[in-house]
């Protein structure tokens, strides 16, 4: 047998049972982090419980929409739930990219539930450095 004692879980467990499950019209959000690792932009996203096959990911313009479903695991019929907590149902992250990202080169790699999304930074976006000519004397701008 198990013992609760977090009286939150509760709540938030009682919230996902009176709001249901996420569904493709209306999914729930799924947490995620974002940083900037050298030349790439990365994004992870928690979906614990979700098969590869069952993640979409779209781009559309500047738009990245991130959807994955969590089905219920089959069990044997002499099964009895005692606790169920995990929530079930469709997730759904949508998040808008700066125009300085390639988006026609996002990579992504899904372990150990997590995904994660590297863009890389477009080389038009990237420092550089701009030559000045001016008669015979040329100067450097770093820009």
């Amino acid at each position: 047998m198990l013992m609760r004692t977090d009286p939150f879980r509760e709540l938030d467990r009682l919230t996902q049972q009176l709001m249901g499950p996420g569904t493709w019209s209306k999914p729930s959000v799924m947490p995620l982090d974002a940083y900037r690792e050298g030349d790439d932009y990365v994004v992870a996203f928690d979906i614990p419980g979700v098969t590869a096959d069952a993640i979409e990911i779209d781009v559309e313009r500047n738009m990245l929409t991130v959807k994955a479903e969590r089905r219920p695991v089959a069990k044997a019929d002499d099964v009895k739930v005692e606790l169920s907590e995990r929530p079930l149902g469709v997730f759904s992250r949508q998040i808008m990219l700066a125009d300085t990202l390639d988006t026609e080169r996002i990579a992504a790699d899904y372990e150990a539930g997590v995904l994660t999304l590297r863009i890389p930074i477009a080389e038009r976006a990237k420092p550089r450095k701009i030559s000045i000519g001016v008669g015979s004397n040329r100067k450097e701008i770093s820009g």
